[in-house]
Protein backbone atom coordinates (compact mmCIF):
# COMPACT_ATOMS: atom_id res chain seq x y z
CA UNK A 1 0.00 0.00 0.00
CA UNK A 2 2.38 2.27 -1.24
CA UNK A 3 -0.09 4.93 -1.08
CA UNK A 4 -1.68 5.56 2.38
CA UNK A 5 -2.48 8.67 3.41
CA UNK A 6 -2.33 9.89 0.12
CA UNK A 7 -5.00 12.12 -1.87
CA UNK A 8 -5.83 11.59 -5.38
CA UNK A 9 -7.72 13.44 -8.72
CA UNK A 10 -8.08 11.14 -11.67
CA UNK A 11 -10.26 13.22 -15.02
CA UNK A 12 -12.11 10.59 -16.90
CA UNK A 13 -12.17 7.53 -14.59
CA UNK A 14 -15.08 5.51 -15.33
CA UNK A 15 -13.92 3.47 -18.19
CA UNK A 16 -10.92 2.66 -19.93
CA UNK A 17 -7.74 3.80 -19.02
CA UNK A 18 -8.92 6.02 -16.05
CA UNK A 19 -10.74 3.44 -14.93
CA UNK A 20 -7.55 1.46 -14.46
CA UNK A 21 -6.00 3.75 -13.30
CA UNK A 22 -8.37 4.59 -10.48
CA UNK A 23 -8.73 0.79 -9.66
CA UNK A 24 -4.52 0.55 -9.60
CA UNK A 25 -4.73 3.90 -6.81
CA UNK A 26 -7.03 2.76 -4.70
CA UNK A 27 -5.56 -0.70 -4.37
CA UNK A 28 -2.48 1.19 -3.67
CA UNK A 29 -3.95 3.10 -0.71
CA UNK A 30 -4.81 6.38 -2.06
CA UNK A 31 -7.79 8.35 -1.93
CA UNK A 32 -9.25 8.82 -4.95
CA UNK A 33 -11.63 11.29 -6.70
CA UNK A 34 -12.32 11.21 -10.16
CA UNK A 35 -14.34 12.50 -12.53
CA UNK A 36 -17.22 10.96 -15.07
CA UNK A 37 -18.92 12.73 -18.21
CA UNK A 38 -22.75 10.49 -18.45
CA UNK A 39 -22.44 7.33 -17.04
CA UNK A 40 -23.03 6.96 -13.65
CA UNK A 41 -23.85 3.58 -13.85
CA UNK A 42 -20.17 2.72 -14.95
CA UNK A 43 -18.76 5.45 -12.57
CA UNK A 44 -20.32 3.22 -9.35
CA UNK A 45 -19.41 0.17 -10.50
CA UNK A 46 -15.53 1.62 -10.47
CA UNK A 47 -16.46 2.42 -6.71
CA UNK A 48 -17.83 -0.94 -5.74
CA UNK A 49 -14.30 -2.48 -7.45
CA UNK A 50 -12.48 -0.56 -5.20
CA UNK A 51 -14.26 -1.33 -2.37
CA UNK A 52 -13.39 1.46 -0.52
CA UNK A 53 -15.08 4.45 1.07
CA UNK A 54 -12.61 6.61 -0.05
CA UNK A 55 -13.18 6.19 -3.58
CA UNK A 56 -15.46 9.16 -5.00
CA UNK A 57 -17.30 9.56 -8.00
CA UNK A 58 -18.30 13.11 -9.67
CA UNK A 59 -19.53 14.06 -12.58
CA UNK A 60 -17.92 16.50 -14.73
CA UNK A 61 -17.94 17.31 -18.67
CA UNK A 62 -14.77 18.65 -19.27
CA UNK A 63 -15.93 20.48 -22.23
CA UNK A 64 -17.01 22.96 -19.82
CA UNK A 65 -13.62 24.33 -18.03
CA UNK A 66 -16.28 25.02 -14.99
CA UNK A 67 -16.75 21.85 -14.42
CA UNK A 68 -13.44 21.59 -12.28
CA UNK A 69 -15.07 23.54 -9.44
CA UNK A 70 -17.35 19.84 -8.60
CA UNK A 71 -13.82 17.96 -9.29
CA UNK A 72 -12.06 19.71 -7.08
CA UNK A 73 -14.67 20.31 -3.91
CA UNK A 74 -13.85 17.17 -2.56
CA UNK A 75 -10.12 17.65 -1.98
CA UNK A 76 -9.75 21.08 -0.44
CA UNK A 77 -8.05 19.40 2.50
CA UNK A 78 -5.04 18.83 -0.11
CA UNK A 79 -3.99 16.59 -2.87
CA UNK A 80 -0.84 14.49 -3.48
CA UNK A 81 -1.67 12.96 -7.22
CA UNK A 82 -3.15 14.90 -9.91
CA UNK A 83 -3.57 12.39 -12.85
CA UNK A 84 -4.96 14.29 -16.32
CA UNK A 85 -6.64 11.70 -18.20
CA UNK A 86 -10.13 12.84 -19.63
CA UNK A 87 -9.90 12.96 -23.61
CA UNK A 88 -12.00 12.62 -26.80
CA UNK A 89 -10.19 11.90 -29.81
CA UNK A 90 -13.00 12.14 -32.82
CA UNK A 91 -11.70 10.75 -36.45
CA UNK A 92 -11.79 14.19 -38.48
CA UNK A 93 -9.95 14.65 -41.58
CA UNK A 94 -8.37 17.80 -41.77
CA UNK A 95 -10.55 18.71 -44.55
CA UNK A 96 -13.60 18.05 -42.22
CA UNK A 97 -12.62 20.06 -39.27
CA UNK A 98 -14.69 22.60 -38.07
CA UNK A 99 -14.33 25.10 -35.68
CA UNK A 100 -16.57 24.31 -33.33
CA UNK A 101 -14.22 20.81 -33.70
CA UNK A 102 -11.48 22.49 -32.55
CA UNK A 103 -12.90 24.19 -29.55
CA UNK A 104 -13.81 21.07 -28.13
CA UNK A 105 -10.95 19.20 -28.26
CA UNK A 106 -8.88 21.68 -27.58
CA UNK A 107 -10.63 22.33 -24.17
CA UNK A 108 -10.94 19.12 -23.05
CA UNK A 109 -8.07 17.42 -23.78
CA UNK A 110 -5.62 20.58 -23.33
CA UNK A 111 -6.96 23.65 -21.54
CA UNK A 112 -9.10 21.52 -18.84
CA UNK A 113 -5.47 19.57 -17.84
CA UNK A 114 -4.16 23.20 -17.88
CA UNK A 115 -6.65 24.55 -15.64
CA UNK A 116 -5.96 21.42 -13.74
CA UNK A 117 -2.50 22.16 -13.19
CA UNK A 118 -3.19 25.39 -11.81
CA UNK A 119 -5.45 24.44 -9.44
CA UNK A 120 -3.54 21.42 -7.89
CA UNK A 121 -1.02 24.29 -7.82
CA UNK A 122 -2.30 25.66 -4.62
CA UNK A 123 -3.04 22.08 -3.37
CA UNK A 124 -0.60 20.02 -3.70
CA UNK A 125 1.57 18.71 -0.96
CA UNK A 126 5.19 19.32 -1.13
CA UNK A 127 6.51 15.93 -2.88
CA UNK A 128 3.25 15.71 -4.81
CA UNK A 129 2.80 14.00 -8.18
CA UNK A 130 1.43 15.46 -11.27
CA UNK A 131 0.78 13.04 -14.84
CA UNK A 132 -0.78 13.78 -17.75
CA UNK A 133 -2.04 11.37 -20.20
CA UNK A 134 -0.57 11.56 -24.17
CA UNK A 135 -0.23 9.81 -26.86
CA UNK A 136 1.92 7.83 -28.90
CA UNK A 137 -0.15 10.14 -31.36
CA UNK A 138 2.07 13.20 -30.93
CA UNK A 139 5.03 11.15 -32.69
CA UNK A 140 3.22 9.27 -35.16
CA UNK A 141 0.92 11.40 -36.68
CA UNK A 142 -2.61 9.54 -38.25
CA UNK A 143 -4.87 10.36 -40.71
CA UNK A 144 -8.29 11.89 -39.01
CA UNK A 145 -6.26 12.16 -35.70
CA UNK A 146 -4.86 15.82 -36.14
CA UNK A 147 -6.60 17.65 -33.39
CA UNK A 148 -6.07 14.71 -30.86
CA UNK A 149 -2.04 14.38 -31.56
CA UNK A 150 -2.13 18.30 -31.52
CA UNK A 151 -4.24 18.96 -28.31
CA UNK A 152 -1.98 16.08 -26.72
CA UNK A 153 1.43 17.72 -28.15
CA UNK A 154 0.12 21.07 -26.27
CA UNK A 155 -0.36 18.96 -22.81
CA UNK A 156 3.08 17.25 -23.18
CA UNK A 157 4.40 21.04 -23.34
CA UNK A 158 2.88 22.38 -20.26
CA UNK A 159 4.52 19.20 -18.64
CA UNK A 160 7.38 20.29 -19.05
CA UNK A 161 7.24 23.54 -17.80
CA UNK A 162 5.41 22.93 -15.03
CA UNK A 163 8.21 20.69 -13.99
CA UNK A 164 10.15 23.41 -13.94
CA UNK A 165 7.87 25.57 -12.24
CA UNK A 166 6.37 22.66 -9.91
CA UNK A 167 10.25 21.25 -8.94
CA UNK A 168 11.61 23.47 -5.92
CA UNK A 169 8.94 21.94 -3.93
CA UNK A 170 9.56 18.23 -4.74
CA UNK A 171 6.66 18.19 -6.70
CA UNK A 172 6.86 15.92 -10.08
CA UNK A 173 5.28 16.33 -13.13
CA UNK A 174 5.46 13.65 -16.22
CA UNK A 175 3.57 12.52 -19.32
CA UNK A 176 2.69 8.82 -19.58
CA UNK A 177 2.02 8.38 -23.70
CA UNK A 178 0.04 5.15 -24.21
CA UNK A 179 0.42 3.30 -27.86
CA UNK A 180 -2.54 1.32 -29.05
CA UNK A 181 -4.72 0.55 -25.98
CA UNK A 182 -7.98 -1.64 -26.01
CA UNK A 183 -10.55 0.41 -24.94
CA UNK A 184 -13.53 2.21 -26.47
CA UNK A 185 -11.72 5.16 -27.59
CA UNK A 186 -9.24 2.97 -29.39
CA UNK A 187 -12.08 0.63 -31.09
CA UNK A 188 -13.92 3.51 -31.98
CA UNK A 189 -11.56 5.71 -33.38
CA UNK A 190 -9.57 2.93 -35.65
CA UNK A 191 -10.75 0.27 -37.99
CA UNK A 192 -10.44 -3.32 -37.07
CA UNK A 193 -7.84 -3.73 -40.19
CA UNK A 194 -5.41 -0.79 -38.92
CA UNK A 195 -5.41 -2.78 -35.11
CA UNK A 196 -4.58 -5.62 -36.43
CA UNK A 197 -1.60 -3.50 -38.35
CA UNK A 198 -1.02 -2.20 -35.41
CA UNK A 199 -0.61 -5.45 -32.83
CA UNK A 200 1.30 -6.86 -36.01
CA UNK A 201 4.08 -3.93 -35.44
CA UNK A 202 4.22 -3.83 -32.25
CA UNK A 203 7.93 -5.78 -30.70
CA UNK A 204 5.19 -7.65 -27.80
CA UNK A 205 2.98 -8.67 -30.49
CA UNK A 206 -0.35 -7.45 -28.85
CA UNK A 207 -2.58 -4.33 -27.86
CA UNK A 208 -1.79 -2.70 -25.14
CA UNK A 209 -4.43 -3.15 -21.94
CA UNK A 210 -5.65 -0.38 -19.53
CA UNK A 211 -3.84 -2.01 -16.61
CA UNK A 212 -0.87 -1.66 -18.56
CA UNK A 213 -0.84 1.92 -18.64
CA UNK A 214 -2.42 2.16 -15.14
CA UNK A 215 0.67 0.84 -13.71
CA UNK A 216 3.19 3.12 -15.12
CA UNK A 217 1.00 5.77 -13.72
CA UNK A 218 0.76 3.58 -10.35
CA UNK A 219 5.05 3.74 -10.64
CA UNK A 220 5.21 7.57 -11.13
CA UNK A 221 2.70 8.25 -8.47
CA UNK A 222 4.52 6.26 -6.25
CA UNK A 223 7.98 7.08 -4.00
CA UNK A 224 10.35 5.52 -6.42
CA UNK A 225 9.51 7.66 -9.34
CA UNK A 226 11.09 10.39 -6.77
CA UNK A 227 13.78 11.72 -8.93
CA UNK A 228 12.04 11.23 -12.04
CA UNK A 229 10.23 14.48 -13.55
CA UNK A 230 9.83 16.31 -16.56
CA UNK A 231 9.64 13.02 -18.84
CA UNK A 232 7.50 11.80 -21.44
CA UNK A 233 7.37 7.78 -21.08
CA UNK A 234 5.75 6.23 -24.06
CA UNK A 235 4.10 2.89 -22.69
CA UNK A 236 3.87 1.48 -25.97
CA UNK A 237 4.70 -2.16 -25.64
CA UNK A 238 7.53 -1.40 -28.97
CA UNK A 239 5.15 0.18 -30.84
CA UNK A 240 8.10 2.95 -31.28
CA UNK A 241 11.40 1.84 -30.43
Amino acid sequence: MTLNGKTAVVTGGSRGIGRAIVRRLARDGARVVFSYREDRRAADEVVRECGADDVVAVRADHADPGSLDALFAPVGDGLDILVNNAAVNPRVPIADVTAEDFDRVMTVNAKVPLLAMRRAAALLRDGGRVINVSTLNTVVPAPGHALYGASKAALEQFTAVAAREFGERGVTVNTVSPGATDTDLLRSSNPAEALEGTVAFTALRRLGQPSDIADVVAFLAGPDARWITGQNIRATGGLLV
